[in-house]
Formats: C-alpha cells, sequence, structure tokens
C-alpha cells in the first residue's frame, strides 16, 4: 500500500492508489458526496468545509473542537473493509490493515463493533478472546491507535446468570487488555415507555455498571431516537393497568436520573439525537393537554457532561419524507450545525467523538466506507470554534 501522510492531508492520487481505485472511480465517489451536500437545505449553518491544505494562510484560526488526540472513529463504518477476504482484493482487509490505513488518514482513536473479521486475515475470523484481544492491541500500538470502545455484550437476562455473567467479566477482560475506558452496547436499555421497565433497566444497569466499575471500565448505553421519546408515567391506565399520558420527561433523561452517575455512562450518537429532535416534539400531558417539548441534543450534554464520554459524530441531510427528517451523508457534508454542537458542550479534552456513518459500505463501490473515513477525519479536523 502506498503510504499518505498521518494527518489525512496526502494527494487524491495518493489515496486513491492505496484504496486499489481508478481515478473515474474515485472522482464518482467525490462527486457523489459533493453532490449530497450541495442539495442538502441549510439547517442552521453551512456544511463544515474539509479541512485547508498544510501552509494555507488564515485558514485554520480559532481553537480546535476536536483535538488531535481525540478524533476517532467507530470501525462499524468500515465494517465492509474489516470484515472482506485479503485474499480477493488489494484493498486493505482485516483490522490490521484497516488500523493501518486509518492511522494514515490521522485518526487516533478506534470504537470496536465486535471482534469479527474475515477468516483469512491475520488472526482469524474471531479475535473475540484474550489471545485475540493481545494481538489487536499490538496492531493498535504499532499503527498508535488507542481503543476506546466497543459495542458489545451487554447481558439481556435480569437477574443475571451466571452463563451471562461470566460472558460480560470476558469481555471486560478484553476491554482492559484493549487499554479501553469504557464498554457499552448499541442497544437501549430498555424498549419500553413505561416508567416502571426503565426503574427496572437502571436497576440492572447500576448493577452491571459496579461490576465494570471493578474491573476499571466505565459501562455506556448507546441510543437512537427511540430512547428521547417521552416517558409513560400518569394519566389514564389502559386496560393493561399502565399509564397512557407523560410529563415530559424523556426516558433517556427519567434514565440519567435514576441511575448512580459513579456508575453508568452514555453515548450519544448525534444524529439520531438530532432525528428525535425532529420527531418527538409534543405530548400528551397527564392532564390530557397537548404540549410542546422540542428536544435540544447539546443542552442535555451541557448538563450531564461527565454522563457522557462518547459521542458518534455522524452528519446529514434535510429528508421531510422518510419519518426520520435526516438522510445519512459523510460526516462535515451535510446540516448538522457541528461547530455549535461542539461549542456549546465544551469540555474537549473530555469528549471522545467517534466518526460514524451506517450507510458508508456500498454493494458497488468497496473502496468508499474507506473513502467517507478519510472525508469524516478531514471535516472532524477543520472545525474550529466560532
Amino acid at each position: 500500500m502506498n503510504d499518505i501522510h498521518a494527518t489525512g492531508h496526502g494527494t487524491d492520487d495518493q489515496l486513491r492508489r492505496s484504496l486499489g481505485i481508478g481515478r473515474r472511480g474515485f472522482l464518482g465517489t467525490c462527486t457523489a458526496v459533493a453532490a449530497g451536500a450541495i442539495a442538502a437545505p441549510v439547517l442552521g449553518a453551512a456544511p463544515v468545509q474539509a479541512a485547508p491544505a498544510p501552509g494555507t494562510p488564515g485558514k485554520a484560526k480559532g481553537h480546535l473542537l476536536v483535538p488531535e488526540d481525540k478524533r476517532g472513529i467507530i470501525l462499524y463504518t468500515v465494517r465492509d473493509a474489516t470484515g472482506r477476504d485479503p485474499l480477493s482484493t488489494n484493498l486493505p482487509s482485516g483490522f490490521r490493515a484497516v488500523f493501518e490505513q486509518l492511522a494514515r488518514f490521522g485518526y487516533r482513536q478506534v470504537e470496536f463493533a465486535g471482534y469479527g473479521q474475515h477468516r483469512n486475515a491475520p488472526g482469524g475470523a474471531s479475535l473475540e478472546s484474550v489471545e485475540g484481544a493481545r494481538l489487536l492491541r499490538r496492531w493498535l500500538d504499532e499503527y498508535g491507535l488507542r481503543a476506546q470502545g466497543n459495542h458489545g455484550f451487554i447481558p439481556p437476562s435480569w437477574p443475571l446468570t451466571t452463563a451471562d455473567l461470566d460472558t460480560f467479566k470476558k469481555h471486560l477482560e478484553i476491554a482492559n487488555i484493549l487499554g479501553m475506558g469504557h464498554m457499552g452496547t448499541g442497544g437501549d436499555p430498555t424498549g419500553s415507555s413505561y416508567r416502571a421497565d426503565w426503574d427496572v433497566a437502571a436497576d440492572k444497569w447500576n448493577a452491571m455498571g459496579e461490576i465494570a466499575r471493578r474491573a476499571g471500565i466505565k459501562l455506556y448505553t448507546h441510543n437512537h431516537d427511540a430512547a428521547y421519546g417521552f416517558l409513560l408515567d400518569g394519566g389514564p391506565l389502559d386496560a393493561q393497568g399502565r399509564p397512557t399520558r407523560s410529563s415530559g420527561i424523556r426516558k433517556l433523561e427519567y434514565f440519567l436520573s435514576a441511575t448512580d452517575p459513579k456508575l453508568v455512562w452514555l453515548e450519544m450518537d448525534i444524529y439520531w439525537a438530532h432525528v428525535a429532535q425532529y420527531k418527538f416534539r409534543t405530548y400528551t400531558a397527564h392532564d390530557g393537554s397537548t404540549r410542546q417539548n422540542i428536544f435540544d441534543p447539546a443542552g442535555l450534554v451541557a448538563r450531564h457532561h461527565k454522563r457522557y464520554p462518547l459521542f458518534h459524530a455522524k452528519d446529514g441531510v434535510i429528508n421531510t419524507t422518510n419519518g426520520q427528517g435526516y438522510d445519512m451523508v459523510p460526516f462535515g457534508t451535510g446540516v448538522i450545525d457541528y461547530t455549535t454542537f461542539f461549542s456549546r458542550v465544551g469540555h474537549p479534552n473530555y469528549h471522545n467523538p467517534m466518526v460514524e456513518q451506517d450507510n458508508a459500505p456500498s454493494s458497488t463501490d468497496p473502496a468508499q466506507s474507506l473513502e467517507h473515513a478519510r472525508i469524516g477525519y478531514k471535516n472532524m479536523a477543520a472545525l474550529r470554534r466560532k
């Protein structure tokens, strides 16, 4: 693989060659990304511009909103690259080669989404073991990367079974070998809207958080839009004796109040939080009236900033026809105002934003996810305080 400068500012030709794609395919990818950004309606701010070339005068003024050592990516974004057969392509394949490429772009942190890769990649198909973790740690160290978290195993049962507890502890051991400060999941604590179920979830997470704390790990939950819907906690009861109306408290806000801040942390997916802002705007109060409450993602983090050590930094363009309000695009090419968000939440040396794009892998362009990872890094590095 040809080298790309470690800051991520290598030439397009260098990147194209390193990813093994032709110039026409590379330009097509770039054109599609640019078209998505141009076509997007502006919501509060223009899309973030790519980082200026080294030596460009007057373009890098202002304070960095994301310090260099905090720029990360969740490997789910490039899952096609970690999962493909290295014997069938010249593209980076498997964990080790993908780590090398991400480090060349400039990333310094990664978040895992499991420990599986193609069986022909170095280390074999599954690295979900003590031996596999040691191998992964050696590669991370080799390329100057730090593992910051993992979307892995959280026991589904409550109370915990012996088997689930043993598996949970194994994952904590793997996290320690990898040098992670955090371990979590991509699922909500509960899919329910009822306060009683969130109370049970809080008890479970407090118990698991205590186990994780003893292992030196912070346990976190990663949430999409549903968790920011309104809690059903009062009003007339339905036929099953459950409440039908809300006090206006959002489910995850209640979870924050019901869990121990020394035991349970959260990872905000900023994109999905903005989807929740679009979707969950009104609720039926206990007295039957309809009330408005617009969700403020940055405000929630600012009030509880120590509970949010991790973010997913994911971007979108406006789409009012899909029920979510946005379509995903590479980070920095959409309309979510990350300059304002990161400025409002503050504490740049505490929070760890991970670039994520669920739809980065392409069935027709195998180099797309890594190219979008490069774009994401450049745009994250370009963020400056106004």
